[in-house]
C-alpha cells in the first residue's frame, strides 16, 4: 500500500473513531443517568479516572517504541524488530503487574473516602476490579501490538478494532442498563468489548505478520528513553483528570456526575477540534518545521490566525449552546440539578483558553522544547492544584473549575513571550492583539443572547438553533478578522485553498 493511501486509510480511520467515540461518549453517560441515577454515573466517572491515572506506569514507553521501531520496520530489520517488540512486551508486563497492584489498592481504599448510598462497600469494590481489569487487558495483551501498529503506519487497524469495540461496549451497556441489571454486571458484561479488540488485533498481527518473535532476545536500550516524557505526561494527566479526584474526596458524587457530564460536553467540542486540526497541522507543520525564519514567521502567522478564527467560531457557539443542549441532555433527571449556567459558562471559559495556547503549544513540540518548558508546565500544574484544593470548600465545583482557567491563563501568558522568543523572534504584540480581537469576536457574537433565550424541545430544534447561530458567529468573526488582519487574511485563504485544491 503507498503512502497516501496508508495516510488517507489513517485519516479516515481516525475521523470515524473520534466521531464513534463522541457518539458513545454522550449515549453511555445519558442510559447511566437515566438507569442508575447521578450518584451511581459519578461514581464510575470517579473511579475511571483514578484508574485512568495508573495508566501513567506506562508513561513514554508507547512513544519511545514506537519511535525506535521506525527504522528497522523501513529496513526491514527482521531481528532488531524481534528485539524491540520483545523488550516492549516485557515492559509492558511488568507494569501491567504494578497496574494490578494499584487497581487492587484503590478497591480496598476507595469506599473508604467515597461512599455510595446504592452501593454496599463490597459492591463498589468490585466494581472498581471490573473497571481496571480493561486497563489490565490492555497491558498484558493489546499494548505489544498497538506498539507495533502504530510504528508501521498501520493505525487503520486499531481504528476499526476500536470502533468495533466501543460499539459493543455501548449496545451491551444500553442493553442491560434499560433492564435494570445490576451496575457491576453491566460493566463486568461489558468487558467482552475489550476482548473482541485483542481478538482482532490477535488475528491481525499473527496473519500479517507471521515471522515476528516476541519472545526473542530483548534490546531494552532503545526504550530508556521513555522516561524523557513521563514528566511532562505526568503534568498533562494532572492537568485533565485531577477536577474529577478533587470533586470525588471533597464534594459529593452527585457533584462528580455534575462535573462529568459538564466535561463531556466540552470533551466533545475538543474532540471536533481535534479531528478538524489533525488536518490541518501536517499542512502547516511541514513549513513551520523549516530552518529558514522568514518561512516559520509566515507560516505560524497564518496558522494562527486561522486557528484563532477557528476556535472563535467554536466557542462563540459553545457559549450560546451548551446550557440548551445540557437542559436537553438532562430531561428527566431529577436527583441533580445539572442547570447551573455559572457553571456552563465557566467550562466553556476554560476550554477556550486551554485551547489557545494550542499554537504556541505546537511549536515547543516541533522544537523539541520539553526541557526548556518543564518549570513553567510544573508551575500551571501546581496553580490548578492549589486553587481547586484551596477554593472548592467554599464553592464547590466552582472553584475547580476555577483552579484550571487560572492555570490555564498563566500558561497563555507564559507562551506569548516565550514562543517569540525562543522560535519565532516575531513581536508578543501580534498574538496578544489577535487574541484580543478574538474575545470580542466571541463577546459580540454571544453577547445578545444574554437577551435572546433560546429553549429548544427536542435535538433537532437544537440542531436548528445552532446552524443559524454557527452562521451568525461565523459572518461576525470572518468580517473582523478581514477587516482588521486583511494581509494574513488574504494569505491563510490562499494556502487554505491550495491544499483544498491539491487533495
Amino acid at each position: 500500500m503507498d503512502r497516501t493511501k496508508t495516510f488517507l486509510y489513517n485519516a479516515l480511520s481516525n475521523a470515524a473513531l473520534q466521531f464513534v467515540t463522541l457518539a458513545a461518549g454522550f449515549i453511555v453517560p445519558r442510559v447511566m443517568l437515566v438507569a442508575y441515577g447521578s450518584e451511581i454515573n459519578g461514581l464510575v466517572s470517579s473511579i475511571s479516572q483514578f484508574i485512568a491515572y495508573f495508566n501513567l506506569v506506562e508513561a513514554g514507553l508507547a512513544s519511545a517504541a514506537v519511535y525506535s521501531l521506525y527504522k528497522p520496520l523501513a529496513e526491514k530489520n527482521l531481528p532488531a524488530i524481534n528485539g524491540i517488540l520483545s523488550a516492549a512486551r516485557r515492559f509492558y508486563n511488568q507494569s501491567g503487574w504494578i497496574f494490578v497492584i494499584l487497581v487492587l489498592f484503590l478497591s480496598l481504599t476507595y469506599p473508604i473516602f467515597a461512599k455510595a448510598q446504592k452501593l454496599l462497600p463490597a459492591e463498589t469494590r468490585v466494581l472498581v476490579l471490573v473497571l481496571g481489569c480493561a486497563g489490565v487487558l490492555e497491558f498484558f495483551t493489546m499494548a505489544k501490538y498497538r506498539v507495533l501498529l502504530t510504528a508501521d503506519q498501520k493505525v487503520y487497524v486499531l481504528s476499526v478494532a476500536s470502533i468495533c469495540a466501543i460499539m459493543l461496549n455501548t449496545a451491551i451497556i444500553a442493553f442491560l442498563a434499560n433492564r435494570g441489571a445490576n451496575i457491576v454486571i453491566v460493566r463486568a458484561v461489558a468487558l467482552s468489548s475489550v476482548f473482541l479488540r485483542s481478538l482482532i488485533l490477535y488475528l491481525y498481527v499473527r496473519r500479517r505478520y507471521a515471522n515476528l518473535d516476541f519472545h526473542a532476545t530483548p534490546n531494552n536500550e532503545p526504550l530508556k528513553k521513555r522516561w524523557d516524557a513521563l514528566y511532562l505526561q505526568l503534568l498533562g494527566s494532572v492537568q485533565s483528570g485531577f477536577p474529577i479526584i478533587i470533586a470525588t474526596i471533597f464534594t459529593t458524587l452527585e457533584s462528580v456526575s455534575v462535573y462529568s457530564v459538564y466535561n463531556l460536553v466540552i470533551g466533545g467540542v475538543s474532540k471536533i477540534l481535534s479531528i478538524v486540526i489533525t488536518g490541518l497541522f501536517p499542512s502547516f507543520g511541514d513549513v513551520i518545521a523549516r530552518n529558514q525564519l522568514g518561512i516559520l514567521q509566515k507560516a505560524y502567522r497564518e496558522f494562527e490566525l486561522i486557528y484563532y478564527m477557528f476556535i472563535a467560531w467554536v466557542y462563540s457557539c459553545s457559549f450560546i449552546l451548551i446550557m440548551p443542549f445540557i437542559r436537553l441532555y438532562t430531561r428527566g433527571i431529577t436527583d441533580t440539578n445539572y442547570n447551573l449556567p455559572i457553571i456552563g459558562f465557566l467550562f466553556v471559559l476554560n476550554g477556550l483558553l486551554n485551547n489557545l495556547k494550542t499554537p504556541q503549544g505546537m511549536l515547543v513540540i516541533s522544537a523539541g522544547l520539553f526541557k526548556e518548558t518543564r518549570a513553567q508546565t510544573t508551575l500551571q500544574a501546581g496553580i490548578a492544584i492549589v486553587f481547586a484544593l484551596l477554593l472548592v470548600k467554599t464553592w464547590g465545583l466552582t472553584g475547580i473549575i476555577l483552579g484550571s482557567i487560572f492555570s490555564n491563563l498563566y500558561r497563555v501568558f507564559d507562551l506569548l513571550f516565550f514562543i517569540p522568543k525562543n522560535v519565532t523572534k516575531l513581536k508578543p504584540s501580534l498574538s496578544a492583539y489577535r487574541i484580543f480581537r478574538l474575545f470580542v469576536c466571541v463577546g459580540l457574537s454571544s453577547a445578545p443572547f444574554i437577551f435572546i433565550k433560546i429553549a429548544p424541545l427536542t435535538y433537532l430544534q437544537w440542531l436548528q438553533y445552532a446552524f443559524l447561530i454557527a452562521l451568525y458567529s461565523f459572518v461576525i468573526i470572518f468580517g473582523l478578522n478581514f477587516f482588521f488582519d486583511r494581509n494574513d487574511f488574504r494569505e491563510a485563504m490562499k494556502r487554505l485553498s491550495r491544499v483544498i485544491l491539491s487533495n
